[in-house]
């Protein structure tokens, strides 16, 4: 589990296919010898497992399923990326709960400047742009950032000069593709309303009544 507060750039220093899947080697900005055999790392917002390490950095292997899934398959040597180590039980939780599954690749299509701000439009498919909610937040290429607004192609977010200088949001350019990692809540909370489409009884799950007698 994220928190989609970057912790710093690294670079990819080699990318080897092996058949479908492929092998990332990334130089962090932090010493290799604190990578850790097995644990967790986002990278661009997709979770991935240290599998070794080197003087050129730490081994991370990418299976098909996310290849297919995320902007990972383009990455090239010296190409920067978002980098973040799984959040430990008992921290400040200072964005909001990433899971590092990335849901789908949305495209920029709008970059606009606002005062010292930059305005981000993205557009991504309606079956997830319909979990997109205004002041929601959203996981962009494991950045945590809030929806400012949304309409029937897209949603725009506003990006604050702290965000983009340290983060790889600063290098994008109109017609690039980025990870999207939709809100952990809102997927269940539209899964659990949805019930009627599954083939489970009727009873399962909550209604909207139930939530609104929550105080949802």
């Amino acid at each position: 589990m994220f928190t989609g507060l970057i912790e710093g750039l690294g670079a990819i220093a080699r990318v080897t296919p092996k058949g479908p899947d492929a092998v990332l080697v990334v130089a962090p900005p932090w010493p290799i010898g604190e990578a850790v055999l097995g644990e967790s790392v986002a990278v661009n917002g997709a979770c991935l497992t240290v599998t070794g390490a080197s003087g050129q950095g730490f081994s991370l292997d990418v299976s098909a399923e996310t290849l297919s899934r995320t902007t990972l398959g383009a990455l090239r040597p010296g190409a920067a990326v978002n980098l973040e180590r799984a959040m430990k039980l008992g921290e400040r939780l200072g964005g909001h709960l990433v899971t590092g599954h990335v849901d789908c690749v949305g495209k920029v299509a709008k970059i606009e400047r606002l005062g010292a701000s930059t305005r981000l439009y993205i557009a991504i498919p309606p079956e997830h742009l319909r979990l997109m909610v205004e002041k929601g937040s959203v996981a962009l290429e494991g950045v945590s950032l809030t929806v400012n607004q949304v309409d029937a192609a897209g949603f725009w977010l506003n990006i604050i000069p702290h965000t983009l200088a340290g983060t790889t949001l600063k290098l994008v350019k109109e017609g690039d593709s980025v990870n999207i990692e939709t809100d952990l809540i809102g997927k269940y909370v539209a899964r659990l309303l949805n019930r009627a489409d599954d083939s489970a009884p009727a009873k399962a799950g909550l209604s909207r009544e139930d939530l609104a007698r929550m105080g949802f």
